[in-house]
């Protein structure tokens, strides 16, 4: 894998992924983002109906969380997990969890929980509690050692060994090493920081020394992860620590959620992307709304997820926002939302009650189960080119969502990966035309 730079501006780096996956042949354009899929498989899509999206991106992304129980099943394949997908020729991205499905708080810790007997005679009650400080020293040395992850099946831990041949049966292109990213539940104490970076830098030189000896992860680019909550001293020593390790690209882990400010969140990317080679690629996980993944880029990330546009899905949403950054603004705005701004004036005794309630419903998207869609019959968005809009009306995906239709699931998929995919198209364009000022600020009209 190479990184080319073709221009840095105010932080904003454009450029090109080359010699990517087993054949070397496939290319990455930056700022770009990777295809957010479950098990495998691009959410409501089967590969037919994700060739009629355009822009796919040409990294796959694959979740650990979601296919850890096919472990015995991929060993016993022996051919990886891109041929048993049915994308032999797609690079391969394998993260640890599931961005769609959040990991609860306070999984990696050393506690035992439990008391100590009461009611039993001193010999007894001693034995006891001998036990409980064996089981508790016990479990510390373990849990330092692994990582949870949450399956269909519940939580499992991870330790390198078993995780490294989780990865030899995958054989992914790229993956993202274990690490301790428990760090988000709010504000970290520098003591946890530190035993997340210090842990994280340990899997990383245990999982390269184990890759280094699996010929099956010989072509595989390992992504060092930085780790370090809240704390800039803690980021910016893990980002230095994993930049002196042989890892071919770096993921900026722990800024999912709402947890962290957003000033702390962006005063850290910004800080931790300037210790980082300029030559290798800089990826951010949980990073998702269109305004979010801007100011990421103008502190220097690279690749982001595209799970938001099966959040917004899952919402009965399609994404509306306006990425045209032409010199009237307002025009573009108007142009792409179109019925959609109309209804807004004036029309708010129109909107369901479901969408008030539901506070994950962003400004970039509309929300389709409201009745004042069930007799518009205009596109989802007006100059849209993808198969709904070319085909469909917004009256009848509402009527496949009110009806829980399977197709309407199908129909917003294609619809939201395709707008989201173009969004990244046209911000690599604002880059290369010194105007990504004007598509950040029609972008942040449209986040009010």
């Amino acid at each position: 894998m190479k990184l080319s730079l073709s221009r840095v501006v105010s932080g904003c780096r454009l450029g090109t992924l080359t010699n990517l996956g087993k054949n070397g042949v496939q290319t990455m354009e930056l700022p770009g983002c990777l295809l957010y899929t479950k098990t495998g498989s691009p959410p409501h899509l089967t590969h037919d109906t994700l060739q009629a999206v355009e822009g796919v991106p040409a990294v796959v992304q694959l979740t650990l969380s979601t296919l850890v129980e096919l472990h015995e099943v991929l060993e016993e394949y022996k051919e990886g997990i891109g041929k048993f997908i049915g994308m032999p020729e797609s690079v391969l991205y394998c993260s640890l969890h599931d961005p769609g499905t959040p990991c609860p708080p306070g999984y990696n810790n050393n506690k035992v929980r439990g008391r100590l007997g009461t009611g039993l005679n001193p010999t007894l009650l001693i034995s006891h509690r001998l036990q409980c400080c064996q089981m508790a020293t016990t479990f510390g040395r373990y849990s330092l050692k692994t990582v949870s992850i949450w399956g269909y099946g519940g939580r499992m831990e991870m330790t390198a060994s078993k995780f490294m041949s989780m990865q030899r049966a995958l054989q992914p292109d790229w993956l993202q090493c274990l690490s301790d990213g428990d760090t988000i539940s709010g504000e970290t104490s520098r003591k946890r920081a530190k035993k997340s970076v210090d842990r994280s830098l340990s899997f990383l030189d245990e999982c390269l020394q184990l890759q280094e000896k699996s010929p099956e992860l010989q072509g595989s680019v390992m992504v060092g992860v930085i780790e370090g909550g809240d704390v800039l001293e803690e980021r910016l020593r893990s980002a230095r620590e994993t930049a002196k390790r042989p890892v071919g690209a770096f993921l900026l882990d722990g800024f999912q959620g709402q947890a962290m400010a957003k000033e702390t969140k962006l005063k850290l990317i910004a800080s931790v992307t300037a210790e980082l080679p300029e030559d290798k690629p800089r990826l951010i996980h949980g990073i998702g709304k269109p305004d979010e993944v801007l100011e990421c880029i103008e502190r220097g990330v690279d690749v982001f997820e595209s799970f938001f546009p099966y959040q917004v899905t899952e919402r009965g949403c399609a994404l509306s926002f306006s990425y045209n950054y032409n010199p009237d603004p307002e025009a573009a705005v108007l142009e792409q939302n179109g019925i959609q701004d109309a209804g807004k004036n004036g029309a708010e005794k129109d909107i369901n009650e479901t969408s008030k309630a539901d506070p994950e419903i962003t400004s970039f998207e509309i929300f389709l189960k409201e009745k004042r869609y069930r007799d518009d019959f205009g596109p989802l968005v007006h100059g849209c080119t993808c198969y709904c809009c070319q085909n469909h009306s917004r009256a009848y995906v509402h009527h496949l969502l009110v009806t829980n239709e399977l197709l309407a699931g199908v129909l917003l998929m294609m619809h939201n990966f395709q707008h989201y995919f173009s969004f990244f198209h046209s911000i690599r364009d604002a880059l290369r035309d010194d105007r990504l000022d004007q598509l950040k600020e029609l972008i942040f009209r449209q986040a009010l």
